[in-house]
Order: structure tokens, then sequence, then C-alpha cells
């Protein structure tokens, strides 16, 4: 009763339940959208029978807000992809420059972890691995909750950050990149076969500071797929067999991901279309000085509130990217 086919069935539901509610709020939502703008143009008509500058005024607040609902539904459509319901194990690395672009990679583990918070999502650290000064040497966490895929896919690639150091004795500007790879956690009830002749598995006691971030007494796992190089790291469950679990389930969210990428080659190459391959390259930059912007080189979107972004607020950039995906 407990077996494979038990937990795939116990899979496969639960996928069925999150797209069947999936589908319920968007109903709800259209159907909340239809009767808000059937009540602005009911106060419009009243407003042209007979001019009430406190209706107009509500009228006004009405549209401002139905507005943003609309907008929050156009986004709700868009994400409609395959995968996008899929909960996100989203992996942050550090590039060149040793203590800064660590530090850089620290920061932006927090932004995501304040996004997803606000977001009301589960957080689950599987791998953390701490700088020797300041930041991280890189991270994997799963990131759970409605459409958490859909959403992070927007930030997949290379962010680079411009600052004055606080690492530099001469407080001279530097400027720092860390990627983040983003890809829709593998479910049991999909197709993705590994054979074990192409692992190699490597067993390890855990390593780090601990604390909030590892149990020291677990078992790590590190496990290579030798036809594609992926190598997939855990150490933050309760046994080695645990470990050796999620790294199986992070081994085949890669490589859906490398299907997923070249499913989307392969439909360039049908619209004839001639892009540069964006996976990996520079999609945004955060400067801090000598004046204080965030731009998405995809979209042109841009801000200058900084700090709210680092805290978290990433929606807008999310939305615009969903956007530009538009056929």
């Amino acid at each position: 009763m407990n077996g494979p086919d038990f937990w795939n069935d116990q899979k496969a539901a639960q996928r069925i339940i999150r797209e069947t509610n999936a589908l319920k709020s968007l109903m709800e939502n259209h159907q909340e959208l239809t009767k808000r703008l059937a009540d602005l143009d009911a106060m419009a008509d009243e407003l042209k029978e007979s001019f009430d500058p406190d209706l107009k005024e509500l009228a006004e607040e009405e549209y401002r807000d139905t507005m943003t609902a609309f907008d929050a539904y156009e986004i709700q459509v868009l994400l409609s992809g395959p995968y996008d319901s899929h909960a996100a194990i989203l992996e942050i690395h550090p590039g060149a420059g040793g203590t800064e672009a660590m530090d850089w990679a620290g920061m932006l583990y927090r932004m995501y972890t304040r996004w997803a918070e606000r977001k009301g999502y589960k957080i689950t650290l599987m791998d953390y691995q701490e700088g020797e000064e300041a930041g991280m040497k890189s991270c994997s966490v799963l990131i759970e909750g409605n459409m958490a895929y859909g959403y992070l896919k927007a930030e997949n690639g290379v962010h680079r950050l411009v600052r004055i150091s606080p690492f530099d004795a001469n407080a001279r500007r530097h400027t720092s990149f860390a990627s983040v790879e983003v890809m829709p956690q593998f479910e049991d009830d999909m197709e993705i076969e590994i054979d074990e002749k192409d692992l190699e598995v490597i067993t390890m006691r855990s390593s780090g500071a601990g604390g909030q971030h590892i149990n020291k007494t677990d078992s790590a796992v590190r496990m290579i797929h030798k036809p594609t190089g992926i190598v997939v790291f855990c150490q933050t469950q309760r046994s080695q067999l645990q470990n050796r679990e999620a790294c199986m389930n992070m081994l085949k969210s890669k490589l859906l991901q490398l299907k997923i990428q070249e499913q989307a080659r392969k439909m360039a190459e049908i619209k004839g279309e001639v892009k540069a391959n964006e996976w990996g390259s520079q999609i945004r930059s955060y400067v801090f000085q000598p004046y204080t912007m965030v731009k998405d080189l995809r979209t042109g979107y841009e801000v200058g509130n900084i700090q709210g972004v680092m805290d978290g607020d990433l929606d807008e950039f999310i939305y615009s990217y969903l956007r530009s995906q538009i056929a």
C-alpha cells in the first residue's frame, strides 16, 4: 500500500488538486473583475446623468484598484506554462571576485528569501556553503508555493552589482557578479530516467557554519551525472539516505530544466527567431554608487529604490519579464 505506485499516485493527485485550485482561482478572479468593471460602468452612467464630485472621486479610486487587480489577473493568465505551478529550486553562485562576489551572492539569497516570505511561500534550504569572510560560496533553496517556478523563472541569469566595496580599505567602487539558476522541482509522476551507471556518488561529513543553515551531524552527498557533468550536493537532511534522495530530485530537476531550454530553442528555430543565448547571461544591474538604480536589461524596467528591491520587492521586475514573453 505504501510502495512507489502509492506515492506516485499521491503526487499525481496533489498535482491535479493544485492545477484545479489554480483554475478555480482564475475563474473567481475573472468573475470578480467582471463585477468590478460592471460597477465602474454603472458609476460612469450615473455621473453622466448627474455629476457628483464625491462619486467621481470614488469612481477614480475604484478604477485604480480595478486596474491593479487586472494587472495581477493578467500575470495569473500568463503563468500557464506546463511547469509554472511547480515549486522552484533556486541556486546562487558567486562569480569571480572573492569576498566581494561571495557577499553579493549572500545579498541575493537574502533578497529572494525576503521575496518568498512576502508571498507566504515555504523555504527549505537544501545546501548553504558560507564564504570565508562574508556571504556564501553557493546555496540551493527549495521554494514552495502557488506558481513559485512561474514567477522565479524570470530571475534566471547573471546579476551584476556596482558599489563602494565595504572590503576595500581605499573605498573604491567594485563590480561583482553572481549567477542565479532556477528550475522547476521534479515531481515523481514525471518521466525522467537516470541510469545508475551514469552517476558518481560521493558521501562526506557535512560542513559549514551550522546554526540556521545546516545540521553538522548529517552525512552529505555529492552526486555527479557523468553524461552532462551536472553536480548536485545536499547536506541538510537528517540522514545520508535522505540527502541522496534530495540529490536525485535536484538532479532530475536540472535535467528537466535542460529539457525546457531545448524546447525553447526548438521553438525559436521554428519561429525563425535569432536570439542570443540568455542562459547564464547578464539580466539585471544593481547600482548602489554613484547613484541608486536597479535595471532589468531584458525589459528596460528600472527603479531607483534599490533598498526596496533588496528587501524583496521584485514583483514588478517579474511582471515586466512575463509580459515581455507574450508572443
